[in-house]
């Protein structure tokens, strides 16, 4: 199996975390995966096929957003939450807050 690029700490840059982000379905996953910690793709219940969901997923990891963890045939993702606090310190805390409280009013499957 092919090896996934995860860029390193330094090379994550505020525009390519920012452009992630700023996909709804992408601030979706994000969220979702924070709450819970690690997730397979096939958990993620969103209104786009498989292939789109893959698409979103290497964007959120080549961004370093997300880490994907292969195990058999699944990919776990977790959030780089640590990397992300030493880069751009409160930047996903604050963005994650936002778009919670932007739920309550305009709701894309926020839950």
């Amino acid at each position: 199996m092919k090896a996934l690029h995860h860029p390193d700490r330094a090379e994550i840059d505020l525009p390519s975390v920012l452009y992630a982000l700023s996909d709804p379905i992408r601030l979706h996953l994000v969220a979702t995966i924070y709450k819970a910690g690690e997730k397979t793709c096939g958990e993620f219940e969103v209104p786009v096929v498989k292939s789109t969901l893959s698409h979103h997923a290497r964007t959120l990891r080549e961004a370093g957003i997300t880490r994907a963890r292969i195990q058999g045939t699944q990919r776990f993702l977790s959030i780089r939450t640590e990397d992300l606090e030493a880069r751009f310190p409160g930047l996903l805390s604050t963005i994650l807050r936002a778009y919670e409280s932007s739920c309550q009013t305009a709701p894309f499957s926020c839950t």
